[in-house]
C-alpha cells in the first residue's frame, strides 16, 4: 500500500513528544513490511532542523516532507506549526494514496489534509493522541472544531483511541464512538535489550543500595497527582528511613509548589528534582528505582507510555485508574488504584516492604511487555488500513 502519515513533528524532533516517536516507529515498521510510506510534517518544534524544506528526503527508506513553518515563534511557544507550502504539495499528491494517517487533531496540517483527502475521496485514519478533549484552551478548540475539526471527524473512516478512557473523552467533543477502535501504543523492544547496569544512577546522586527508590517520570504539571504522591512519602518517611523520592521530568508549571510543599513538610532531603532525562540517562533512572508510580489525578492520561518504559525496564509500577494505561495493568506486574492517599500508600508500602515480590513482578514486567512491541501493534494498524 501506498500510505501517508501526517504528523506535526517527526524524527529527529523527538523533544516534541510522544507522537514524533510513535509516527516515526510505526512508519518504521511499516517499511519493513513492505509498504511504501510517506511522511507530510514540519521542520521543527523548538528550533529548525538542517534539512531540505518542502520537498522529499529519504529518512530510513521513509519519504518525508519537512514543511518550512511560517513561523518558529509559534511553533516553539505556542506548539502551532502553520506549514505555508504543504497545501500546493497535498493538492499534487493525496490523491494517489491508498490510505491516510493523521496523527494529532487540532492542527493547520490535520486540516489541510483532510480537507483534500475529501476532495480526492482517499480514506483516512485519525489517531487524536489524546488531542480531542477540551481540558483547556475549550474556546481556541471549539472554534476550530466548527470550522475545520467536525468535518475531519466525520469523513474519518476509524478513529484510533490508544484506550478506554481516551475513548469516553470522544464524547465530550462527538457522539457516538462507532468508528473508534482502541490500539495501545507501543514500545521498541530493542532499545531495552542492552539496559544499564544497576547502580549507576545511584551512584551519580549518591542514593545508597539500601534506600528505596520511588520514581515518577514525566511532565510535572498540577494533574499528575504529584502533591498527593510527596505528602504521602513524607508519611511513609516517619516509618522508614532509607526511602528516597526522585522526580524527574520538565517543570509544566508546578515544580516550585513541589519544592515547597517538599520543605514544609521537612523532606527536601529526601526529594530529589532532578528535570528531564532522556535516552540512556532515563534507561538508568528507571532500572535504579523500585516502583515506578503514576498518580494522575484526572483522566486526562489518554495512556501513560512511561508506565511502559519502566514495565520494559523491569520496575514494577502503580498506576491510579485515571490512566488510560490501568486497563492494561495486572497484580503481576503493579497495582491500579484509586486517587486517594489510602490506596496509593498501601500499593507503595506493599511493594517496597516485599523483596521477593518485587523481584518476581520485575521479571514478569519483561514478559509482559511484549505486547506493546511496535510489531504487534502496526499489525493492528495494517489490518485498519486494509479494511
Amino acid at each position: 500500500m501506498r500510505i501517508l502519515q501526517v504528523v506535526n513533528f517527526f524524527k529527529p524532533s523527538w523533544e516534541s513528544g510522544g507522537p514524533a516517536r510513535s509516527c516515526y516507529e510505526i512508519s518504521k515498521e511499516l517499511v519493513r513490511r513492505g509498504h511504501e510510506v510517506t511522511v507530510y510534517t514540519t521542520d521543527g518544534f523548538k528550533y529548525r532542523l538542517d534539512v531540505a524544506k518542502n520537498k522529499p528526503v529519504m529518512v530510513d527508506e521513509i519519504k518525508v516532507y519537512y514543511f518550512r513553518n511560517i513561523s518558529n515563534y509559534l511553533s516553539r511557544n505556542f506548539v502551532l506549526p502553520i506549514p505555508c507550502y504543504s497545501p500546493f504539495v497535498a493538492r499534487k499528491e493525496i490523491k494517489n494514496f491508498d490510505v491516510i494517517h493523521i496523527h494529532e487533531y487540532r492542527t493547520p496540517l490535520a486540516a489541510i489534509v483532510g480537507h483534500y483527502a475529501r476532495k480526492y475521496k482517499i480514506p483516512y485514519v485519525l489517531q487524536p493522541r489524546g488531542s480531542m478533549p477540551r481540558f483547556s484552551k475549550s474556546l481556541q478548540k471549539r472554534i476550530f472544531d466548527v470550522l475545520f475539526g467536525y468535518k475531519i471527524i466525520k469523513n474519518s473512516s476509524k478513529i484510533i483511541a490508544s484506550s478506554k478512557i481516551e475513548s469516553e473523552q470522544y464524547d465530550n467533543v462527538f457522539s457516538g464512538n462507532k468508528k473508534v477502535v482502541c490500539i495501545p501504543n507501543g514500545i521498541n523492544l530493542e532499545e531495552y535489550k542492552n539496559l544499564p547496569k544497576k547502580g549507576e544512577f545511584r551512584k551519580k546522586y549518591k542514593i545508597k543500595k539500601t534506600e528505596k527508590i520511588i520514581l515518577y517520570l514525566g511532565r510535572v504539571h498540577e494533574r499528575k497527582g504529584l502533591d498527593l504522591l510527596i505528602e504521602i512519602f513524607a508519611d511513609l518517611s516517619k516509618k522508614s528511613d532509607n526511602l528516597k523520592l526522585v522526580i524527574a521530568g520538565p517543570d509544566d508549571g508546578y515544580l516550585n509548589n513541589l519544592k515547597k510543599l517538599a520543605k514544609n513538610l521537612r523532606i527536601e532531603n529526601k526529594v530529589l528534582f532532578i528535570g528531564p532525562v532522556f535516552e540512556r540517562e532515563k534507561l538508568k533512572v528507571y532500572v535504579d528505582s523500585d516502583v515506578f508510580v503514576l498518580p494522575s489525578k484526572d483522566k486526562y492520561e489518554s495512556f501513560g507510555n512511561v508506565v511502559i518504559e519502566s514495565l520494559a525496564c523491569g520496575t514494577p509500577v502503580i498506576v491510579t485508574d485515571n490512566c488510560g494505561v490501568s486497563e492494561y495493568i495486572n497484580k503481576k506486574i503493579g497495582f491500579v488504584v484509586k486517587y486517594n492517599k489510602e490506596q496509593l500508600s498501601r500499593a507503595i508500602n506493599s511493594i517496597l516492604i516485599d523483596d521477593k515480590k518485587r523481584e518476581k513482578m520485575s521479571k514478569n514486567a519483561k514478559i509482559f511487555i511484549r505486547q506493546f512491541s511496535w510489531g504487534n501493534v502496526v499489525e493492528g494498524i495494517e489490518k485498519i488500513y486494509k479494511n
